[in-house]
């Protein structure tokens, strides 16, 4: 079962508990909340890592942990979740959120011209920053709700299966 191997994977509390640089969050790291492997824990987790991957900042992460916290979600999932996008990935992503948006809003994309410099970040951005950051809320909300709403449907179809396995070995008992 997942539940057991992200078990295995999760870090400990305890020795979280014990590291220098958590000191300052106090008890709000070690609530019991954060780190069980529940539906609801899980299906927040999940909204939570993939909303935060689609905002194009750095330390997606640390806004990820930050939510979690505050909505009582899995973190380790939540910060996890946010690695979806990386260097390989976040382009394609970004201009097919910046494409959604322009489609939306009318915005002509022929005249779209990427170069990774600083001047096109200070004058191209300038040009598109409202379809691109309609696309990236629209990318983000769809995610999150589809993550939410996924994690329920799979852990109910997870759970009906058990329990047909279950019905099922019992009525072959004597």
């Amino acid at each position: 079962m997942p539940r057991k191997l992200l078990r295995k994977l999760f870090p400990n509390p305890e020795r979280l508990k014990e590291h220098k640089h958590l000191q300052f969050l106090g008890d709000t790291l070690h609530l019991p909340c954060l780190w069980h492997l529940n539906r609801h824990n899980v299906a927040a987790a999940f909204a939570i890592g993939l909303f935060c991957m689609w905002i194009p900042v750095p330390f997606q992460s640390v806004i990820a942990a930050l939510l979690a916290v505050f909505f009582r979600a899995n973190l380790p999932l939540a910060v996890v979740l946010v690695f979806v996008t990386n260097p390989v990935t976040m382009p394609p992503m970004l201009y097919g959120a910046y494409l959604l948006g322009a489609a939306i809003v009318g915005h002509p994309t022929a005249g779209f011209n990427f170069t990774p410099s600083l001047d096109w970040l200070m004058h191209g951005l300038i040009l598109i920053w409202k379809p691109f950051l309609l696309g990236i809320f629209l990318m983000a909300v769809f995610s999150s709700v589809a993550g939410y709403y996924g994690v329920h449907l799979l852990w109910r179809l997870h759970l009906l299966k058990r329990i047909k396995v279950r019905r099922a070995r019992k009525s072959r008992r004597p």
